[in-house]
């Protein structure tokens, strides 16, 4: 991330408790069958490190590398990834990864462009540090698209707000949408785009997705940058939190990200 990049959530616990929660197998299935042993892969905004590290045992005795532009998440991460002597983490900006320093057979960034204000650029400095033959690995959330029942004035405050907050910082919370755009822009000629989504139904889902929202929408930066920024009140934000908080405790409750989903091969 540049100096102009703001990641829109922040670190907050609330936010981490849904980082920790995705896998290879629940966040990069769309990946999986172009992995073998032996392969070298780069995680991009490897955050907490649990999708980093089972990437790391597939692609062994292949190297892999998790990047953060902060040190933050990296402790974490590092744990994680303990007992993988093949697994390593490190504070890099995506914008200036050097060639010089290495190539890789995979180039992976799991909800990372959403975040930028410069997503074609990131997918180019991607595409820069891929061997040949490699391959750029990207899925992103599309919160336009996100959708639930039952409805909720709340929820929809919810979501207007989210995106307010993002579009802020100059970020695209509809990325999943564009990915397929921006990797032809950044200079990708052989794309392969898909989609998938995560869905949360059943109550021990619905407790978790919905605590963590109600949570977040009120304590994590996303809340103190719509604060700060006029966007809405706290007292608006605890409104959302309630209706997350009902939602959650619906037997009927029903919640769909839908994520899209890019391949991008460099040259042979």
């Amino acid at each position: 991330m540049s100096d102009q990049d703001v990641y829109t959530h922040g670190h907050d616990d609330s936010v981490l408790r849904s980082h920790r929660w995705r896998t290879a197998q629940n966040s990069a299935g769309y990946l999986l069958g172009h992995l073998r042993p032996g392969l070298s892969l780069l995680d991009v905004g490897c955050g907490p490190g649990t999708i980093t590290a089972d990437l790391a045992r597939l692609v062994a005795p292949g190297r892999t590398l998790g990047i953060e532009p902060v040190e933050d998440p990296l402790a974490e991460a590092r744990a994680a990834g303990a007992g993988t002597t093949t697994l390593e983490f490190a504070v890099a900006d995506v914008y200036a990864l050097d060639p010089g320093a290495g190539r890789y057979d995979v180039v992976h960034a799991h909800q990372v462009l959403q975040h930028l204000t410069d997503p074609v650029a990131a997918l180019r400095a991607m595409g820069s540090v891929l061997a040949p033959g490699g391959v750029v690995a990207v899925r992103d959330a599309d919160y336009a698209a996100m959708t639930w029942y039952p409805a909720d004035d709340r929820l929809d405050a919810w979501l207007a707000t989210y995106r307010a907050v993002a579009r802020s910082n100059g970020a695209d919370p509809d990325a999943g949408r564009k990915l397929h755009a921006w990797a032809r822009q950044a200079g990708f000629t052989e794309v392969t785009a898909s989609a998938s989504v995560w869905l949360y139904t059943t109550l021990d889902e619905r407790a978790w997705w919905g605590g963590l929202w109600a949570d977040r929408i009120t304590t994590s930066r996303v809340a103190q940058q719509a604060v700060e920024r006029g966007i809405a009140s706290a007292s608006e934000l605890a409104e959302m939190a309630a209706g997350w908080r009902a939602w959650a405790a619906d037997p009927d409750g029903w919640f769909t990200v839908p994520n899209g989903e890019v391949l991008a091969r460099a040259p042979r």
